[in-house]
């Protein structure tokens, strides 16, 4: 049993990405890890993923193209108000505009770009670059 099924799934994609692996095979799936993939997919650090079903539960393949140098949650999940995005920018980032933040907004998850652009803020869930 995981107790945080987004670390695991982070986790296995940046050591496959370092051992040099093409394709990863993360399980369990959620949607909130379908939707952190499919925005780390939209910024081109990630291939394609598919759902699987393996018996009871479903699995997803994930394609590596080798741009991650590294990805991670955020624990503890910090709140960020809209204009306190700046500071978990310079914490989790190394430079500004490379890589991106994922947040849980109320209007679902997004990157830290898209949060400033819609002025919401959140809760912090992962970073990649």
């Amino acid at each position: 049993m995981f107790n945080d099924p987004l670390a695991a799934t982070l986790a296995k994609v940046m050591n496959a990405e370092l051992v040099g692996k093409k394709e990863v095979v993360v399980r369990p799936a959620s949607k909130i890890i379908k939707q952190v993939l499919r925005l780390m997919q939209d910024y081109n650090y990630i291939g394609s993923f598919e759902e699987v079903q393996d018996g009871q539960h479903i699995i997803l393949k994930v394609n590596l193209l080798g741009n991650i140098n590294k990805c991670g949650v955020v624990k503890p999940r910090f709140s960020a108000k809209y204009m306190g995005l700046e500071k978990w920018e310079k914490r989790y980032l190394p430079a500004k505009d490379f890589g991106i933040i994922l947040l849980s907004t109320p209007q679902g998850i997004m990157t830290h770009a898209q949060a400033k652009q819609k002025q919401v803020g959140g809760v912090l869930l992962a970073f990649c670059y």
